[in-house]
C-alpha cells in the first residue's frame, strides 16, 4: 500500500513539473512574439507584435483547457483563427512571411535546446 502512495505522488510530482515547464515555455512564447517586431496577421488584418501577444494571451486564458503541452497551446490555439479557421501570419523584417505556428514551433526548439545548455 506504501509503494502505491508513493508511486501515486510521484506521478502527481511528475504532471505537476510538466505543467509547469508548459506555462514557462507559454510564457516565453508569448514574450517572443510580443517583443519580435514582427507584423501578425490575423483574418487578413495586421496587428503590432504587442496586439499579437494580448491576442494570444487571451486565447489562451480562454483556451487553457486545450493546451496541456506547449505544442498543443501553438497548435491548438496560436496557429490559426478559431472562428473562421485562417491560419495566422507573421511577417517579420528581413523575412518571408510564414505562418505563425511553425514560427513558434522554432522559437520552442531554440528555448528547449538553450535551456539544455
Amino acid at each position: 500500500m506504501k509503494i502505491l502512495i508513493v508511486l501515486i505522488a510521484g506521478l502527481s510530482l511528475l504532471g505537476t513539473a510538466r505543467a509547469d515547464q508548459a506555462a514557462a515555455e507559454i510564457e516565453h512564447l508569448l514574450q517572443a512574439i510580443g517583443s519580435s517586431g514582427c507584423t501578425f496577421v490575423r483574418n487578413g488584418t495586421e496587428h503590432s507584435a504587442e496586439a499579437a501577444e494580448q491576442h494570444l494571451r487571451m486565447k489562451y486564458r480562454r483556451g487553457k483547457r486545450y493546451a496541456d503541452t506547449t505544442e498543443h497551446f501553438i497548435d491548438r490555439l496560436a496557429t490559426a483563427s478559431s472562428w473562421s479557421k485562417k491560419p495566422y501570419m507573421i511577417e517579420c523584417p528581413g523575412d518571408d512571411p510564414a505562418p505563425t505556428g511553425i514560427w513558434l514551433h522554432l522559437r520552442l526548439s531554440e528555448y528547449r535546446a538553450l535551456d539544455q545548455r
